[in-house]
Protein backbone atom coordinates (compact mmCIF):
# COMPACT_ATOMS: atom_id res chain seq x y z
CA UNK A 1 0.00 0.00 0.00
CA UNK A 2 1.28 3.42 -0.81
CA UNK A 3 -0.15 6.80 0.56
CA UNK A 4 0.13 9.55 -1.45
CA UNK A 5 -0.02 13.17 0.09
CA UNK A 6 -0.91 16.30 -1.92
CA UNK A 7 -0.32 19.68 -0.23
CA UNK A 8 -2.83 22.38 -1.17
CA UNK A 9 -2.60 26.19 -0.42
CA UNK A 10 -4.39 29.28 -2.32
CA UNK A 11 -3.27 30.16 -5.30
CA UNK A 12 -2.30 26.22 -5.92
CA UNK A 13 -2.28 25.68 -9.71
CA UNK A 14 -5.41 23.22 -10.45
CA UNK A 15 -3.75 21.14 -13.13
CA UNK A 16 -0.43 20.75 -10.87
CA UNK A 17 -2.54 18.72 -8.23
CA UNK A 18 -5.64 17.50 -10.41
CA UNK A 19 -3.82 15.98 -13.29
CA UNK A 20 -1.35 13.56 -10.94
CA UNK A 21 -4.59 12.93 -8.85
CA UNK A 22 -6.07 11.78 -11.79
CA UNK A 23 -3.01 9.13 -12.60
CA UNK A 24 -2.74 8.39 -8.94
CA UNK A 25 -6.01 7.72 -7.81
CA UNK A 26 -6.18 5.62 -11.28
CA UNK A 27 -3.67 3.77 -10.31
CA UNK A 28 -5.35 2.21 -7.14
CA UNK A 29 -8.04 1.79 -8.44
CA UNK A 30 -6.20 -0.67 -11.15
CA UNK A 31 -4.65 -1.75 -7.94
CA UNK A 32 -7.69 -2.90 -6.32
CA UNK A 33 -7.81 0.39 -4.05
CA UNK A 34 -4.65 -0.72 -2.55
CA UNK A 35 -3.41 2.85 -2.55
CA UNK A 36 -4.62 5.84 -1.14
CA UNK A 37 -4.56 9.55 -2.18
CA UNK A 38 -5.19 12.30 0.27
CA UNK A 39 -5.55 16.33 -0.26
CA UNK A 40 -3.57 18.14 2.38
CA UNK A 41 -4.01 21.75 3.46
CA UNK A 42 -3.10 24.05 6.82
CA UNK A 43 -7.00 24.34 7.83
CA UNK A 44 -10.20 22.46 6.78
CA UNK A 45 -12.04 25.75 4.97
CA UNK A 46 -12.04 25.26 1.12
CA UNK A 47 -8.44 26.03 -0.81
CA UNK A 48 -9.20 28.90 -3.45
CA UNK A 49 -6.95 27.85 -6.14
CA UNK A 50 -4.90 30.00 -8.87
CA UNK A 51 -7.97 29.77 -11.24
CA UNK A 52 -10.39 30.28 -8.54
CA UNK A 53 -11.69 26.21 -7.90
CA UNK A 54 -12.62 25.91 -4.78
CA UNK A 55 -11.05 22.26 -3.11
CA UNK A 56 -12.04 20.58 0.08
CA UNK A 57 -9.08 19.21 1.55
CA UNK A 58 -9.34 15.26 3.32
CA UNK A 59 -6.79 16.55 6.19
CA UNK A 60 -4.79 19.64 8.03
CA UNK A 61 -0.95 19.53 8.40
CA UNK A 62 -1.71 17.95 12.01
CA UNK A 63 -4.38 15.54 10.92
CA UNK A 64 -3.49 13.14 8.10
CA UNK A 65 -1.69 9.71 8.10
CA UNK A 66 2.00 8.57 7.29
CA UNK A 67 2.78 9.91 3.83
CA UNK A 68 4.97 7.45 1.23
CA UNK A 69 5.06 10.21 -1.09
CA UNK A 70 4.55 13.84 -0.69
CA UNK A 71 3.33 16.42 -3.99
CA UNK A 72 3.49 20.20 -3.80
CA UNK A 73 1.86 21.55 -6.91
CA UNK A 74 2.65 25.13 -8.26
CA UNK A 75 0.98 28.30 -8.34
CA UNK A 76 1.75 32.05 -7.12
CA UNK A 77 1.66 30.32 -3.66
CA UNK A 78 4.56 28.48 -4.01
CA UNK A 79 6.70 31.28 -5.66
CA UNK A 80 6.39 33.73 -3.55
CA UNK A 81 9.82 33.94 -1.63
CA UNK A 82 9.05 36.72 1.59
CA UNK A 83 7.48 35.57 2.80
CA UNK A 84 6.80 31.98 2.84
CA UNK A 85 4.38 30.39 5.36
CA UNK A 86 7.06 29.12 7.90
CA UNK A 87 4.58 26.79 9.58
CA UNK A 88 4.25 25.50 5.75
CA UNK A 89 7.54 24.93 5.03
CA UNK A 90 8.75 23.46 8.11
CA UNK A 91 5.92 20.97 7.80
CA UNK A 92 7.34 20.11 4.28
CA UNK A 93 10.82 19.58 5.84
CA UNK A 94 9.45 17.41 8.54
CA UNK A 95 7.12 14.93 5.41
CA UNK A 96 9.70 14.99 3.11
CA UNK A 97 12.54 13.54 5.76
CA UNK A 98 10.02 10.97 6.52
CA UNK A 99 8.74 9.84 2.84
CA UNK A 100 10.06 7.78 0.15
CA UNK A 101 9.26 10.38 -2.54
CA UNK A 102 8.83 14.25 -2.62
CA UNK A 103 7.64 15.44 -6.05
CA UNK A 104 7.47 19.12 -6.97
CA UNK A 105 5.28 20.47 -9.67
CA UNK A 106 6.00 23.45 -12.00
CA UNK A 107 6.77 25.99 -8.97
CA UNK A 108 6.04 23.82 -6.37
CA UNK A 109 9.53 23.62 -6.43
CA UNK A 110 9.92 26.79 -5.05
CA UNK A 111 8.57 25.86 -2.18
CA UNK A 112 10.38 22.60 -1.75
CA UNK A 113 13.48 25.26 -1.70
CA UNK A 114 12.47 26.80 0.60
CA UNK A 115 12.21 24.10 2.54
CA UNK A 116 15.10 22.78 1.92
CA UNK A 117 14.25 19.33 -0.26
CA UNK A 118 15.42 20.76 -3.25
CA UNK A 119 18.50 22.22 -1.96
CA UNK A 120 21.70 21.35 -3.32
CA UNK A 121 19.55 19.20 -6.18
CA UNK A 122 19.06 19.24 -9.82
CA UNK A 123 15.15 19.95 -10.48
CA UNK A 124 13.07 21.33 -13.06
CA UNK A 125 10.20 23.89 -13.25
CA UNK A 126 8.47 25.50 -15.44
CA UNK A 127 10.40 27.71 -18.28
CA UNK A 128 9.09 31.06 -17.18
CA UNK A 129 10.77 30.79 -13.81
CA UNK A 130 13.62 29.00 -14.41
CA UNK A 131 16.03 31.63 -14.15
CA UNK A 132 14.02 32.95 -10.76
CA UNK A 133 14.53 29.69 -9.38
CA UNK A 134 18.53 29.46 -10.26
CA UNK A 135 19.07 32.71 -8.67
CA UNK A 136 17.78 31.33 -5.52
CA UNK A 137 21.24 29.75 -5.18
CA UNK A 138 21.67 26.34 -4.37
CA UNK A 139 19.79 24.61 -6.46
CA UNK A 140 20.57 23.44 -10.58
CA UNK A 141 18.26 24.04 -12.98
CA UNK A 142 17.60 21.49 -15.70
CA UNK A 143 16.39 23.38 -18.97
CA UNK A 144 15.84 20.85 -20.87
CA UNK A 145 13.95 17.58 -19.56
CA UNK A 146 10.50 17.71 -18.63
CA UNK A 147 10.77 16.12 -15.31
CA UNK A 148 13.88 15.27 -13.35
CA UNK A 149 14.42 12.45 -11.09
CA UNK A 150 17.58 13.60 -7.93
CA UNK A 151 17.98 10.68 -5.86
CA UNK A 152 14.38 10.05 -4.13
CA UNK A 153 13.30 14.08 -5.66
CA UNK A 154 11.25 14.65 -8.45
CA UNK A 155 10.18 17.83 -10.09
CA UNK A 156 8.69 18.20 -13.10
CA UNK A 157 8.04 21.21 -15.77
CA UNK A 158 4.77 23.58 -15.56
CA UNK A 159 1.42 22.48 -15.32
CA UNK A 160 0.65 19.24 -18.08
CA UNK A 161 4.49 17.61 -16.81
CA UNK A 162 2.86 16.83 -14.11
CA UNK A 163 1.06 14.37 -15.13
CA UNK A 164 4.20 12.42 -16.99
CA UNK A 165 6.40 12.66 -13.45
CA UNK A 166 3.56 11.10 -11.80
CA UNK A 167 2.98 8.69 -14.54
CA UNK A 168 6.93 7.79 -14.67
CA UNK A 169 6.53 7.93 -10.70
CA UNK A 170 3.57 5.31 -10.20
CA UNK A 171 5.62 2.99 -13.07
CA UNK A 172 8.72 3.14 -10.90
CA UNK A 173 6.60 2.10 -7.49
CA UNK A 174 4.32 -0.18 -9.18
CA UNK A 175 5.90 -1.56 -12.88
CA UNK A 176 6.12 0.14 -16.59
CA UNK A 177 3.06 -2.22 -17.03
CA UNK A 178 1.56 -0.92 -14.70
CA UNK A 179 2.06 2.50 -15.47
CA UNK A 180 0.96 1.80 -19.30
CA UNK A 181 -2.53 0.58 -17.73
CA UNK A 182 -2.99 3.29 -16.19
CA UNK A 183 -1.91 5.69 -19.28
CA UNK A 184 -4.47 3.64 -21.36
CA UNK A 185 -7.19 4.23 -18.55
CA UNK A 186 -6.99 8.13 -18.61
CA UNK A 187 -6.34 7.33 -22.83
CA UNK A 188 -3.35 9.86 -22.06
CA UNK A 189 -1.88 10.12 -25.53
CA UNK A 190 -1.54 14.09 -25.91
CA UNK A 191 -1.71 15.27 -29.46
CA UNK A 192 -2.58 19.00 -29.11
CA UNK A 193 -3.92 20.89 -32.00
CA UNK A 194 -1.14 23.84 -32.07
CA UNK A 195 1.73 23.49 -31.18
CA UNK A 196 3.76 26.26 -29.09
CA UNK A 197 6.86 26.05 -31.60
CA UNK A 198 4.50 26.25 -34.95
CA UNK A 199 4.97 29.30 -36.89
CA UNK A 200 2.32 31.26 -37.24
CA UNK A 201 0.72 31.82 -40.27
Amino acid sequence: MTTYGILLFDTAEELDFAGPWEVLTTSSDLRDGADTTVLIAERTDPVRCAKGMRVLPDHTLDDHPPLDVLLVPGGSGAREIEPHNRRITTWIAERSARSAWVAGVCTGVFLLHAAGPAQGRRVATHWQYEEALAARGDVTVVRDARYVVDGNLLTSQGVSAGIDSTLWLVGHLHGRDHARSVRRALQYDPAPPYLADEPLV
